[in-house]
């Protein structure tokens, strides 16, 4: 059985953890421009300071879907916000998301499952690589297709077992926590998670929804 509050704390230390930086970076920036009176230097602490807030700005587009109750009052999410929110995540990194699902909504587990499953595959590429996301309904189900595939791909075992549903909720960590979203949302939705390795540096992570 889940405690909300203490998931609640997972996700929140995931939260902090992947924004400190840019918005640390930022904080950095800001002080140096008090100083700096060299109009060379000060322009590049700006340009600086406009990657961090993009960059910040970008993260919370997408946990904002990811992890929150973002999505609107009705009971589906359009897949281009989906789209919108993974492609600023990823832009400017090593990952290239490829996105093309022949789907235009999904509920709003749905939604919160593949984002997260997104997060999940994207973090595998230890070093950058393609990240593809496509799939559609076929014989009246849904499925959704997220390929990971680049050089020094790493998603260890006791991820695998978290996307299974395989493990208990005290044995989390911030690190698995957006697996396990994963996997509990898609079972709200009526669906689940297989994992499939393909290769030493691809994996393929499907998403099966009603």
């Amino acid at each position: 059985m889940t405690d909300p509050i203490a998931f609640s704390a997972l996700l929140c230390s995931r939260l902090c953890h992947d924004l400190i930086s840019p918005v640390g970076a930022f904080t950095n920036g800001l002080e140096i421009l008090q100083d700096e009176t060299d109009a060379t230097m000060r322009e590049q602490v700006v340009e600086l300071l406009e990657q961090s807030a993009s960059q910040t700005s970008n993260r919370l587009q997408f946990f904002r879907l990811a992890f929150g109750a973002a999505g609107g009052f009705g009971e589906t999410v359009a897949m281009d916000s989906a789209r919108d929110a993974a492609a600023a995540f990823f832009s400017g990194g090593k990952v290239m998301l490829e996105w093309r699902p022949a789907v235009q909504e999904l509920s709003k587990d749905g939604l919160k499952a593949l984002l997260n499953l997104v997060l999940v595959a994207g973090e595998a590429l230890l070093r950058g690589g393609r990240l593809t996301v496509e799939g559609g309904r076929s014989n009246g189900a849904l499925e959704l297709v997220i390929h990971a595939e680049g050089e020094r791909l790493m998603l260890k075992p006791e991820m695998e077992e978290v996307l299974g549903g395989r493990v208990a909720q005290a044995d989390l960590t911030p690190k698995t926590a957006p697996a396990y979203l994963a996997s509990i949302a898609a079972a709200a939705a009526g669906g689940g998670v297989d994992v499939r390795r393909v290769g030493e540096n691809s994996v393929t992570l499907l998403l099966r929804l009603p």
